[in-house]
C-alpha cells in the first residue's frame, strides 16, 4: 500500500464538546449509534463535529477521530480511555523515529487557551486542523498538520524497504 498522503486534509473544524465514554473503549466495534447521534446534534448546534469528555472533564476523541494536540514542541496524546486507531499508532512509530517529542497527559477544554494546537485523524486523514474545541479556540499551527502527514507518509516508504 503505498499512502500519498503530504498534505492535510481540509479543515479547520470547530468541535462542541459532550459527555460520552465508548463502551469498551479499546475495541473497535459496532453499534456505537450515540455517536451518530452526538455528531448530529453537534452540528445543529452550529459545529462541524463533536469531540467527547469522560467523567473526568478530560477529552477523549471524537466521533470518528482520534485527537491529537501540540504545544509548539511536542505532540500530546490525550491520557484517558479511548480506541487508538490504526492512524494514530503509525503516527506515534513515526513521529518516534524522526524524534519528535510526544506526550500523554490530560487535556481539557478550558486548556485551549494555554495556546494548543488540535487535530483530528483517522483511516481518511493524518490531520484535520481544529479550530475550537468547546468553544475554546485553537491554535491553527499549519506546521503541526504538515509534521503529522509527513510522518504519515514515511510509513509507506518504510514498508517498501
Amino acid at each position: 500500500m503505498l499512502i500519498k498522503i503530504t498534505e492535510p486534509a481540509a479543515g479547520p473544524l470547530a468541535l462542541d464538546v459532550v459527555r460520552h465514554e465508548r463502551h469498551l473503549p479499546r475495541v473497535k466495534h459496532v453499534g456505537e449509534v450515540s455517536k451518530t447521534l452526538l455528531l448530529r446534534q453537534a452540528v445543529e448546534r452550529g459545529f462541524d463535529d463533536a469531540a467527547f469528555e469522560d467523567s473526568s472533564g478530560r477529552l477523549t476523541e471524537a466521533t470518528i477521530w482520534n485527537l491529537a494536540f501540540w504545544d509548539g514542541e511536542s505532540v500530546i496524546w490525550p491520557e484517558a480511555e479511548y480506541l487508538p486507531g490504526v492512524t494514530r499508532q503509525i503516527l506515534v512509530r513515526r513521529l518516534r523515529d524522526r524524534g519528535v517529542p510526544q506526550t500523554t497527559r490530560a487535556v481539557r477544554p478550558a486548556d485551549m487557551s494555554d495556546r494548543l494546537s488540535a487535530v483530528v485523524m483517522n483511516s481518511w486523514t493524518p490531520a484535520i486542523p481544529v479550530s475550537e474545541i468547546g468553544g475554546q479556540p485553537t491554535v491553527i499551527d499549519s506546521t503541526f498538520a504538515k509534521l503529522l502527514c509527513e510522518a504519515y507518509a514515511e510509513e509507506s516508504r518504510a514498508r517498501l524497504t
